[in-house]
C-alpha cells in the first residue's frame, strides 16, 4: 500500500472506536445512572493504571533510540512528574466525583473479569508484539479527541453533580492526545514500508478496538448483573 492508502486503512477503523458502543452513546444522552457512571469509572480505572506498564513494555522492546525518547512522555504523562500528579491522578478526581471512594477505586474490587481480561490482553499484546505493532495498536489515539470534546459537554449538560473540574482528565487530554496520534502516525508509516508490515499494523489497531469494546461489553454486563 502506499503511505496514503495504508493510512486510510487505518482511519477507515473509526467506526469500531468505543465511541459507538451502546453504553457510550448512553452515557452521551445523559441515560446512565448514577452507579452505572461509577462502575464505569471505577473500570476503566484499571485501563489508565496500566497504560504506563503498556507504554514500558513498548520502550523495552523498541531498538530505536529517537522512538523510545518520544514514547517516554507517555510514561510520565500518565503517572506524572511526582505524587498526586498525572493522568492517573485526574482520573481519579473523576472517580470521586461520581461518588467513588479513592480506596475501593485502587483496590480495584468493583473490576469486572471482562475488563480484567481485555486489558490484561492489550498489555501482553505490548510485551509480545513487535513494538511497532504495538504501537499501531495505539492509534486509536486518532479518533479520541473529538470524542473527548463531545464527552466534556455532554456530561456538563445531563450530569449536574459533575463540574468542568472534574473532567480535568479529558480537558488536560484533548489537546495531548490529537498530538500523540500524529507522533503514532508519523512512526507507524515511517516503520511499515512492506505490505506485510502494513496489514499486521491494521490489525494491530482492530485488536485494540476490540479490547475497547470489550470493555465496554464487560461494564454494561456488571450493570445489568447487580
Amino acid at each position: 500500500m502506499s503511505p496514503a492508502e495504508f493510512t486510510g486503512a487505518l482511519r477507515g477503523l473509526a467506526p469500531r472506536y468505543w465511541g459507538s458502543h451502546p453504553f457510550h452513546q448512553r452515557m452521551h444522552a445523559g441515560a446512565l445512572t448514577q452507579r452505572e457512571l461509577r462502575l464505569w469509572a471505577a473500570n476503566r480505572w484499571y485501563y489508565q493504571c496500566l497504560l504506563p506498564q503498556k507504554d514500558a513494555a513498548i520502550i523495552s522492546n523498541c531498538p530505536v533510540p529517537d522512538v523510545r525518547r518520544t514514547w517516554l512522555d507517555r510514561i510520565v504523562y500518565h503517572d506524572g512528574a511526582g505524587d498526586g500528579d498525572g493522568g492517573i491522578e485526574r482520573w481519579l478526581r473523576l472517580c470521586a466525583a461520581v461518588g467513588l471512594d479513592r480506596e475501593e477505586v485502587v483496590d480495584q474490587r468493583h473490576v469486572a473479569a471482562g475488563v480484567r481480561f481485555a486489558v490484561d490482553a492489550y498489555v501482553a499484546f505490548a510485551r509480545t508484539k513487535p513494538w511497532v505493532e504495538a504501537i499501531a495498536s495505539g492509534l486509536t489515539e486518532m479518533f479520541a479527541g473529538h470524542l473527548m470534546q463531545q464527552r466534556v459537554a455532554d456530561v456538563l449538560a445531563n450530569y449536574s453533580w459533575i463540574s468542568r473540574a472534574d473532567l480535568a482528565y479529558f480537558t488536560n487530554r484533548i489537546d495531548k492526545v490529537s498530538g500523540e496520534g500524529k507522533d503514532t502516525l508519523d512512526i507507524v508509516v515511517r516503520y511499515c514500508v512492506t505490505r506485510e508490515q502494513q496489514e499486521k499494523a491494521v490489525a494491530a489497531l482492530s485488536f485494540k478496538c476490540d479490547v475497547l469494546w470489550s470493555m465496554l461489553d464487560a461494564v454494561e454486563r456488571a450493570a445489568a448483573e447487580e
